[in-house]
């Protein structure tokens, strides 16, 4: 274990700084259409959503984040269209919307022979593993403004409105079911890379737990999209969702106010073992920062649960308690 303690403040993101910077401008944010398209919901949830008729429009926008570095370090781009697509995705999901359509944002500080179409294949793979269509976007070439590249993306999705999935049907009692994801994902990899950068290791050398492939390789795994969670709710009573992105699991109070206990959670990745002993991260802000293993989490009745695990390849992890957030002993908020 290393010496040091290093956190996502220490890397350059402070997660409550960050709050604090939203809140203000979600405060500004004070115009509402009225009539078609009129947001039934308030900012803060996964999605937006708005009004068209028996339907709801769902709409997210994000990016890959800094994990574009990575990419640029090992000179490949064929990932981070998925990731783009992912998390994007995975957040329209979250409230039950079914993904549609989807429009990128490329930023460039200049033009190299090759590398649209490397992000043209991960866009295209995103979108068939979504079922939706890519149906444009936009390229700028920003030199003064970009180093490198940026990838970001708005993605359009479609529910009944009495099928969406808001948390407010969560009760306690209700069982959570773990959905595994793929590693590390496209959160937290500022902290990611401040551990690498002061450690012993290069993205080129191999993994320590797997000599087969380098650490780079690994860190760019794609995100996984949990396409598989619209076969749950059509399959099972759906209470809440969520898609466990940056902030970890801090991010479950968009869900519900009532509280989580994780009492069986999925194992870490090796990666994340890893990640945690070359920066001597501890355990709290490990999971106040990163997925942990947990992509994605189903909250529904003991009587479908089995079913949702089946359908997902996860497993029940927990349950809802009258309040706080808990993995074990560890206690998270």
């Amino acid at each position: 274990m290393s010496e040091k303690h290093l956190t996502y403040a220490d890397s350059g993101v402070d997660i409550t700084k960050e709050e604090k910077t939203v809140k203000t401008l979600i405060e500004k944010l004070s115009y509402v259409r009225k009539g078609i398209g009129a947001p039934l919901t308030g900012i803060g949830h996964y999605a937006g959503l708005l009004d068209f008729g028996e339907y709801a429009l769902a709409l997210t926008t994000d990016g890959v984040g800094s994990k574009v570095l990575i990419a640029n370090e090992m000179q490949r781009w064929n990932t981070v269209g998925i990731d783009c697509i992912a998390m994007n995705v995975n957040d329209l999901l979250a409230i039950g919307a079914e993904p549609v359509a989807f429009v990128d944002y490329l930023a460039l500080e200049k033009h190299e022979e090759g590398f649209a179409a490397q992000i043209g294949e991960g866009l295209v793979k995103g979108a068939e593993i979504s079922r939706m269509s890519i149906v444009g976007g936009e390229t700028a070439t920003l030199p003064e403004i970009i180093k490198g590249f940026d990838l970001a993306g708005t993605c359009l999705g479609i529910v009944r409105k009495d099928e969406i999935v808001e948390g407010e049907k969560v009760r306690v009692g209700d069982v959570i079911v773990g959905v595994p994801s793929t590693g590390v994902h496209s959160n937290g990899y500022t902290l990611v890379r401040k551990i690498i950068e002061e450690s012993k290791y290069s993205y080129h050398d191999p993994c320590p737990y797997d000599n087969s492939k380098m650490i780079g390789d690994e860190l760019l795994t794609p995100t996984r999209i949990y396409i598989e969670i619209l076969d749950v709710l059509k399959a099972c009573e759906v209470h809440g969702l969520a898609h466990i992105t940056g902030s970890g699991l801090l991010k479950l109070r968009r869900v519900t106010k009532l509280g989580f206990d994780f009492y069986d959670p999925l194992e870490p990745q090796d990666i994340f073992k890893f990640l945690q002993k070359e920066g001597g991260v501890e355990d709290l802000e490990m999971y106040r920062t990163f997925n942990m293993g947990m992509g994605f989490l189903v909250i529904l009745p003991e009587k479908d649960a089995a079913k949702a695990a089946e359908i997902t390849g996860g497993k029940i992890v927990g349950k809802i308690v009258e309040s706080g957030i808990r993995v074990k002993d560890l206690v998270i908020e």
